[in-house]
């Protein structure tokens, strides 16, 4: 049985070559890239950029706790997982955050790495400085840290 992962937060660009790279093997059938991207645009504001700051160690462990979750919830033999989050300054068209999942199926990759976004979303603590045209910024209100 074959479980790997990969978690960090980077203070460098993130590059999805090395996830390619951690996932890539011949007993997995499917392979998913999620990718996030600073866009242009967020509630009618014109976004030159973001601010990402984080508690690195407390991301480290939402990531690793998340994982051990989905692991456990989907029971998977053979998996490999990579996930890698930003920290600074991120410029349009950046990636923001990298995860890549490889399993024996793709409906099981699918979940998997649906699963990880949408709980590192309500959990980790990750906060975003918008950055604007006008030369404004403002931090984006998030979600409250869960305790456990």
């Amino acid at each position: 049985m074959l479980h790997a992962k990969i978690i960090d937060i980077s203070k460098e660009k993130i590059e999805i070559d090395k996830a390619k790279k951690f996932i890539a093997s011949s007993k997995f059938g499917a392979s998913i890239y999620f990718v996030g991207t600073v866009r242009d645009q967020n509630d009618n504001k014109k976004v030159t950029g973001i601010t990402y700051d984080s508690h690195d160690a407390l991301v480290v462990k939402s990531f690793e706790e998340i994982y051990k979750e989905a692991e456990t919830k989907f029971k998977f033999e053979n998996i490999a997982v990579f996930i890698e989050h930003i920290k600074g300054y991120a410029s349009l068209g950046d990636t923001s955050i990298i995860i890549a999942v490889a399993c024996k199926h793709r409906a099981q990759a699918y979940e998997f790495s649906r699963y990880i976004i949408e709980e590192i979303k309500k959990r980790t603590p990750i906060w975003k400085k918008e950055h604007y045209e006008n030369n404004e910024s403002e931090w984006l209100k998030g979600n409250s840290i869960q305790t456990r």
